[in-house]
């Protein structure tokens, strides 16, 4: 409050003769403890779906009998908080606890908002545990021995490759097809898909290969350069989804590689010959999705790249579809140069809880992140409460009451906080009823030998724990921005033109001017990862 408002209150408190004692203030001019004198810790998270406030969950009233607190709920849509954001760092509006506000660049720039929680883990003692059993969680949760934000760890349901390639099973059978193993194999598929009117419906409107846009990140068909040999990690704010890889403990640029010129040039192909829609790369993600799920009756797609047959193609088709094995490019490659996607730690783990160092009541601020990470809190966060969505079968194992969590959604997002809860869900908890894992998981059969085999997570990739400085990052940003600024409308070009080969010497010479920055931002990298190797 103003300090006007403050005397106003005051005012009529005493008006209202002294029945309830007044909270204390922070300076902030906030109310710092309740009515009963208990401590108010705010927590402010970003939700998907806020028509199920928090603050009327058994899940908050769990919270704060754990941390002997009361909890002030403030919930933002991810718009609004996009576009709030930056302005509220900016003047110094920091919640005591976030969820889901803030990533390591955030830390860099204000690093003074943030409490370096490794001074407080002989308070938290469940994240000591956590980090124990997950070192990889630790790894990424510390910058150089600070721990600024903790993560969140969904559990072995979710530790899988972000992106699987979809191929329908059932236009295979009908044509008589083998699934593909190669590009050139695969090409011929797609061509059949065209041709032979796999869906029968009697109309020439399927799409044999579909796809969401071209980029380094989720669900790309640049994936496909996982044939070559080159190992993609397109998730989150890798080096992988900035464009950079590593092998043979080199760091080096997809943009300039051969196997990236491979990989456009293998699209151009399809598309050329229409087995990929010509206006790919710039239509509206609702006429994608108009193609996937279709009308649930008749499948329109081929192949696709998602995260798994049900999110892509909805329940109706979903059955239809199986994951295609990583393909080699040719027959004749040795069955170790095929990779696939490794991004199983940012689709496990992600950047969630911050402490503001100025938070009034930072002992009870402590009690509540500890509780959070507790095992029951933890499944109850991402879940729903128990036991009102879930219930406690003992022995580790919890139930989803599926009527109650996913009635109106497809997933609990209106029951839970998901993927914005801070917690930790150890290895030996059996969820029953967690639609969005099973599928996944299942989705991710198909290629876990092949990342078994064939990827090493720390030779074959720049892990998303590596950390550049604050002065670097900007370094890296400003640079890509005009690195991209070039190459996204030239390899769009490619392919949906064509014209790579005569064009590519030129490129290169551009790609790597001085000025855009590339040999810089691969130094840094190298920097960085060779701290870590």
């Amino acid at each position: 409050m103003a300090r006007r408002s403050v005397r106003m209150a005051i005012a009529a408190i005493a008006t209202a003769s002294m029945l309830i004692p007044l909270a204390a203030c922070g300076g902030s001019g906030k109310a710092t403890t309740d009515a009963n004198g208990k401590p108010i810790v705010t927590i402010q998270v970003r939700r998907n779906v806020t028509d199920n406030p928090m603050k009327k969950t058994q899940f908050s009233k769990d919270l704060e009998a754990a941390c002997d607190c009361t909890i002030n709920w403030q919930e933002i849509s991810d718009n609004a908080w996009g576009q709030q954001k930056s302005a509220k760092m900016a003047a110094g509006d920091f919640p005591d606890i976030g969820l889901a506000l803030y990533d390591s660049t955030d830390v860099t720039k204000y690093s003074s908002q943030f409490e370096d929680m490794s001074k407080d883990l002989s308070k938290l003692p469940n994240v000591q545990k956590f980090f124990k059993a997950q070192p990889d969680a630790k790894k990424l949760a510390e910058d150089n021995g600070h721990l600024y934000l903790l993560p969140s760890d969904r559990g072995k349901g979710y530790r899988v490759s972000a992106t699987h390639m979809f191929i329908n099973k059932t236009w295979l059978d009908k044509l008589g097809l083998p699934v593909p193993t190669t590009w050139g194999e695969l090409k011929t598929t797609l061509e059949a898909f065209k041709t032979k009117d796999p869906n029968g419906n009697g109309k020439a409107d399927e799409v044999p290969m579909n796809i969401r846009g071209l980029g380094f990140g989720l669900w790309s068909p640049l994936t496909l350069m996982n044939s070559t040999g080159l190992t993609t990690s397109f998730m989150g704010a890798s080096a992988s989804s900035q464009g950079y890889y590593v092998k043979n403990g080199k760091v080096a640029s997809y943009l300039t590689s051969n196997e990236l010129k491979d990989t456009i040039s293998y699209l151009h192909s399809l598309m050329a010959e229409g087995l990929i829609p010509k206006d790919a790369l710039t239509r509206d993600a609702s006429k994608y999705n108009s193609q996937t799920i279709s009308d649930g009756k008749t499948a329109i797609s081929g192949v696709t790249f998602g995260w798994s047959n049900y999110s892509e193609f909805g329940d109706k088709l979903a059955d239809q579809y199986i994951t295609l094995p990583p393909l080699k490019q040719k027959a004749s490659d040795p069955d170790s140069q095929v990779k696939w996607d490794y991004s199983q730690p940012a689709a496990e783990y992600a950047y969630v809880l911050s402490l503001n160092p100025k938070t009034a009541n930072k002992d009870a601020a402590l009690k509540l992140i500890n509780a959070m990470y507790s095992e029951k809190l933890s499944v109850s966060g991402f879940y729903g409460s128990i036991p009102d969505i879930v219930t406690d079968n003992g022995n580790h194992k919890y139930t989803i009451d599926k009527a109650k969590a996913y009635a109106e959604y497809p997933d609990t997002r209106a029951v839970a906080l998901q993927d914005r809860f801070a917690g930790w869900i150890p290895d030996d908890v059996t969820i029953v009823n967690d639609t969005n894992a099973e599928q996944v998981t299942a989705s991710d059969q198909a290629v876990r030998e092949t990342i078994k085999k064939n990827v090493d997570p720390v030779k074959d990739v720049i892990p998303i724990w590596v950390h550049p400085s604050s002065e670097d990052m900007d370094t890296l940003s400003n640079n890509n921005t005009a690195i991209f600024n070039y190459t996204d409308n030239q390899l769009a070009k490619w392919v949906q033109k064509g014209g790579i080969d005569s064009e590519w010497s030129d490129y290169l010479k551009k790609v790597k001017e001085p000025t855009l920055g590339l040999d810089t931002n691969i130094k840094i990298w190298q920097k960085y990862y060779d701290k870590q190797a």
